[in-house]
């Protein structure tokens, strides 16, 4: 797995999600840019994790595998992380990767913010 260290938590959600869930197909998509976030931002993303270990599981408990793997993401730098997590069989019957909303704003209607994410990179 080639690590890029100008991503480095994009990086560490694919190693730790590769090491707890050996997935089939894994996708990590940083969705920061979507938001009001300065660039190079590593805190919105998006997974899908495609592994044989969600077998016979809700949903709801292979999400709690997936946020396990990456708690200390989650409770550090990552803000928001939507999951797909399938089985391989569900993999084969529907392999499309959902597409995320558009920001609802959250910040992006104040109009302070820009002068926040400036105060915050120095």
């Amino acid at each position: 797995m080639e690590v890029d260290s100008r991503r480095p938590v994009e990086d560490a959600i694919r190693i730790k999600l590769t090491q707890a869930l050996k997935p089939e197909r894994l996708e990590v998509h940083n969705e920061s840019h979507m938001h009001a976030v300065p660039p190079g931002s590593e805190s919105h993303f998006r997974v899908l994790v495609v592994s044989s270990q969600f077998e016979g599981l809700p949903l709801i408990k292979c999400h709690r595998l997936v946020n396990e793997a990456l708690k200390e993401e989650l409770s550090s730098c990552v803000h928001a992380l939507a999951i797909q997590a399938k089985t391989p069989e569900q993999w084969k019957r529907s392999s499309t990767l959902a597409k995320s909303p558009p920001c609802m704003g959250g910040s992006r209607g104040d109009p302070t913010m820009e002068e926040k994410l400036k105060a915050g990179r120095e």
